[in-house]
């Protein structure tokens, strides 16, 4: 709902962007014990992180939510620990029981329910829901990522180094965008600009560490986890709005937490055992 609220003025990029600006500027202040701690092999994938766990996603689901619903963004982010499965599976060389392969096509087929819940298509729509499947594909990846590699690496010093090296080329974006001419004092500048900053300091840079110690703590899988709470906060804020929410979307809701119940109930995955 922040990002509906920040694109009532600006734009999707500047909305993601100074989200993302927002995340680095307030952890700047623990940038130079970050920058000491991070260990010399590990500066590429801890960038990495950063683009793949907030960058990219922060554009993708700022693009996406200028055509569909906020709800329908939330329910869509449920899809995060099936994709951590999935990556992990073809690329992090996890194994994958029979009950992890049965709720990922569950969670799968709730996805499919979802996308003719109006009951047709609509192919528009279905363009700009991928990009948020995109975003939490890049979820997944990051999430096996830190769970792989990254497992000895502070989670403040990993939030705060990946958001700080952002902060230029943010400011860059920013001016490419035309942001700086805008008449910031304007009312509705100044409370989309605000929005855009709330987002980015508690739903991206406080967010982040707490989801990192999270992650560390009980794996990558229970952390990915933290997405069954999304889509009802999200369904909650669009009733709230107006948002046209039908009964078939609470259905394939349903469907897709259920598959991705069934295939997160076993133990972390990087222990290699089913």
């Amino acid at each position: 709902m922040l990002m509906k609220e920040g694109m009532q003025v600006l734009s999707p990029y500047e909305v993601a962007t100074i989200r993302i600006l927002s995340a680095g500027l307030v952890l700047l202040p623990f940038a130079p014990k970050a920058v000491r701690q991070i260990p010399q092999g590990k500066w590429g994938l801890v960038i990495l992180s950063g683009l793949l766990g907030s960058f990219f996603p922060a554009y993708l689901f700022c693009l996406a939510e200028t055509k569909i619903d906020s709800s329908l963004a939330g329910i869509l982010n449920a899809l995060t620990p099936l994709f951590t499965i999935v990556v992990g599976v073809f690329f992090f060389l996890l194994k994958a029981g029979t009950q992890k392969i049965i709720g990922v096509l569950i969670g799968f087929a709730g996805l499919l329910l979802l996308f003719i819940s109006n009951g047709h298509i609509d192919f528009k729509n279905l363009f700009y829901a991928a990009f948020v499947l995109l975003a939490t594909l890049f979820y997944g990846i990051n999430v096996n990522l830190v769970g792989r590699h990254l497992k000895q690496v502070g989670s403040l010093n990993i939030a705060t180094v990946a958001f700080g090296v952002l902060i230029v080329p943010c400011l860059l974006i920013l001016y490419a965008t035309g942001y700086f001419h805008l008449n910031i004092i304007n009312g509705k500048v100044l409370w989309s600009s605000t929005a855009s900053a709330i987002l980015g300091i508690m739903g991206t840079a406080v967010a982040s560490v707490l989801f990192y110690m999270l992650l560390k703590r009980a794996g990558a899988l229970f952390a990915s986890m933290v997405t069954y709470g999304i889509p009802f906060v999200a369904v909650m804020w669009g009733l709230m709005l107006g948002e046209k929410i039908v009964p078939m979307q609470v259905v394939s809701l349903v469907v897709i937490l259920t598959g991705v119940y069934l295939a997160n109930t076993n133990k972390n995955p990087f222990s290699k055992k089913d």
